[in-house]
């Protein structure tokens, strides 16, 4: 049988996705299988649409459909349970199941890179990636708060404004997980002072096209250690193909 995996997503020329598995499919000589963009306007038809594609195994979620799909799924994940947000969809039986591999793809890409004593992380957003990155921060018992441009009544909220160099002072984790930055808006950043940033800042931004957007340019320019995503897209990648080929043994 062919199997039909792929990417629901608004606007997808940005992902690398495709190319990735279609460069595993053809290393490994996997020829069973096809990976596919699917750009769709709305999640409304969702389950129709999958059903004509036939065969389709699975699928990634991405911007800004990783926590609408939650409306569409039968079962929900731990992961997915308690970060809110899903990357990756198993079919088996019909039965669809909501998983989160964002959150592990982070967790990996960062965990033999930290400096021991890495105690705190300021999370740029509050979407389905930040929260994934929560997420593997507490594995690591790293503690966080997420950076929103709209105030929020959550203690766990902070406004870019709010930003000061008191939580700058140790080593601590800047994470980008907003699209600000991301090809084609290159030239775009979030809107934080960049004074704030010194050499014990290591700075992450989940974009991964450019390979260094203007945010890790600017820290790179302070001394910062800087990352971008494409380790943990692969991770993620990885984690889901894990996930779909369990769901046909």
């Amino acid at each position: 049988m062919h199997y039909k995996l792929g990417l629901i997503g608004k606007k997808l020329s940005h992902s690398f996705s495709k190319r990735y598995f279609e460069e595993k499919f053809q290393k490994y000589q996997i020829s069973n299988y096809s990976y596919n963009l699917w750009e769709l306007e709305s999640l409304n038809n969702i389950r129709e649409f999958i059903l004509q594609q036939k065969n389709v195994l699975g699928f990634n979620v991405t911007i800004p459909y990783k926590l609408e799909i939650l409306n569409y799924v039968d079962e929900i994940s731990d992961e997915v349970k308690y970060i809110g947000a899903c990357n990756c969809v198993s079919i088996n039986n019909s039965k669809w199941t909501a998983y989160n591999t964002d959150w592990w793809g982070f967790l990996k890409m960062i965990e033999n890179k930290l400096q021991v004593s890495t105690d705190f992380a300021i999370i740029l957003g509050t979407g389905g990636a930040a929260k994934a990155v929560k997420h593997a921060l507490d594995k690591l018992q790293i503690k966080s708060i997420f950076v929103s441009r709209h105030p929020k009544n959550d203690d766990n909220v902070i406004t870019y404004s709010q930003l000061h160099s008191q939580f700058f002072q140790q080593n601590v984790l800047l994470i980008n997980t907003t699209p600000l930055g991301m090809y084609p808006d290159i030239l775009s950043m979030p809107p934080i002072d960049l004074n704030l940033l010194n050499k014990n800042t290591f700075v992450i931004d989940l974009i991964y096209n450019p390979e260094k957007t203007l945010l890790l340019q600017e820290a790179e320019k302070k001394g910062c250690k800087i990352l971008n995503g494409i380790e943990m897209l692969h991770l993620q990648a990885e984690k889901s193909w894990e996930i779909w080929q369990n769901s046909i043994k």
